[in-house]
């Protein structure tokens, strides 16, 4: 079994996998168990606001699978993001019951606000969490599916897709932004009371969903390395380097697109759905084109290609907007924007490539050092060297 997990997984990415299956435990027991006054103790908040990190480093690795390793480049896939997060929230509003505002059993506040008299059909079975968790996946992932045998179908590359995929995500915001929609307009779904039956403001069931993105995100980071080590992933690379001489060795280049595509809007949708319980609101606002925008900051600034990369990028960008938008809310935005325009031109492989520069030049000074100047002739023939002449006396 472990011989198996090696086989698939790197070094590197075992690293990774191992650290955060040990932060899904370490840090849910130092914010339920260890003292308030303890050094070592996480606080609630804390635990929130690093859990949503991971979700955006799950996200982040999704875009890394179908852009790093296959050379698509989605503007779109904050789409995938909040329709898994929708799917969740309509959970977890169906879960409210005669505890809203308006104390109707059925229908969620804002429907009996807006004058509804019955449940939209596709409210069915939103009550039942699995069926929630089945269609978290299965949404964005029949989206990706019939998107991507369109478009890859039609050959469309390049710019013209990532504009196609941001032109996508726009749609859907305009969509989901009107009021007879069914899913809140623009306030979108929030007051959330509990999910499987525990309150979703308790410390405790704040940790286990800390856990668990933990988990999903090691498992995107064994389910991506799984894929780009295997012969599947030598067939992305090759497409992304040299997609038309691919498809003359005969490979069927749409089917190997749409199949990554697919995979990483499922995985990009569990990341919107773990996003939502942890930060309490979904609205339209996640479709926005500029969410989408910054994950491909994230994934540039990490490292495209990495894997791990994606996941530096997302957290260290997410820690640098909480504070700048707290300390200088007015320069975020250009800081942003200087960010990814200082890593196209000087840090195209991001800090993972840096790094790995780093390591390059210190391996090539040591085997310099190594170097020694080679032995005498007479000592490579095995004669003896002939000897100085030495001074009359």
């Amino acid at each position: 079994m472990t011989q198996w997990f090696f086989l698939h997984v790197d070094r590197r990415g075992s690293i990774v996998i191992a650290l955060l299956v040990a932060i899904a435990v370490l840090v849910p027991l130092s914010n339920l168990l260890l003292p308030v006054t303890s050094p070592l103790h996480v606080p609630t908040y804390l635990v929130s606001l690093i859990g949503k990190y991971l979700t955006y480093a799950m996200l982040a690795v999704a875009l890394d699978l179908v852009w790093g390793f296959c050379g698509i480049l989605s503007l779109g896939h904050g789409a995938f993001f909040a329709l898994g997060g929708y799917a969740m929230g309509m959970y977890l509003m169906r879960q409210i019951g005669p505890r809203g505002v308006y104390a109707d059993p059925v229908l969620p506040d804002f429907m009996v606000f807006l004058n509804w008299k019955e449940l939209p059909w596709f409210w069915y079975g939103f009550d039942s969490f699995w069926f929630a968790a089945l269609m978290v996946v299965l949404v964005p992932g029949v989206l990706a599916f019939g998107f991507g045998w369109l478009a890859f179908r039609s050959r469309v590359t390049g710019v013209y897709l990532s504009i196609i995929t941001q032109a996508l995500t726009y749609a859907l915001l305009l969509a989901f932004f009107r009021n007879d929609m069914g899913f809140g307009g623009n306030n979108g779904l929030t007051d959330f009371k509990d999910i499987l039956g525990f309150n979703i403001q308790a410390g405790s069931t704040r940790s286990v969903l800390f856990a668990a993105t933990a988990l999903f995100l090691a498992l995107a980071v064994f389910v991506t390395s799984f894929i780009v080590r295997s012969k599947l992933g030598k067939v992305l690379v090759g497409v992304r380097d040299a997609e038309s001489r691919m498809r003359f060795l005969g490979y069927r280049v749409d089917r190997y697109k749409l199949l990554v595509w697919t995979i990483s809007a499922m995985m990009a949708g569990i990341a919107g759905a773990l996003y939502v319980p942890q930060v309490g609101i979904i609205n339209p606002s996640e479709f926005e084109p500029a969410n989408s925008i910054e994950a491909v900051i994230w994934v540039a600034v990490g490292g495209r290609g990495t894997i791990i990369g994606p996941i530096i990028g997302a957290v260290l960008v997410n820690f640098g907007k909480t504070y700048f938008t707290a300390a200088f809310p007015e320069i975020w935005l250009f800081a942003l924007g200087a960010l990814f325009i200082v890593v196209t031109l000087f840090l195209p492989k991001g800090i993972l490539g840096l790094y790995g520069m780093w390591k390059g030049k210190r391996a090539d000074r040591a085997a310099r050092k190594k170097d020694v100047a080679p032995p005498p002739v007479a000592a490579v023939s095995g004669r003896s060297p002939i000897p100085e002449p030495q001074a009359a006396e």
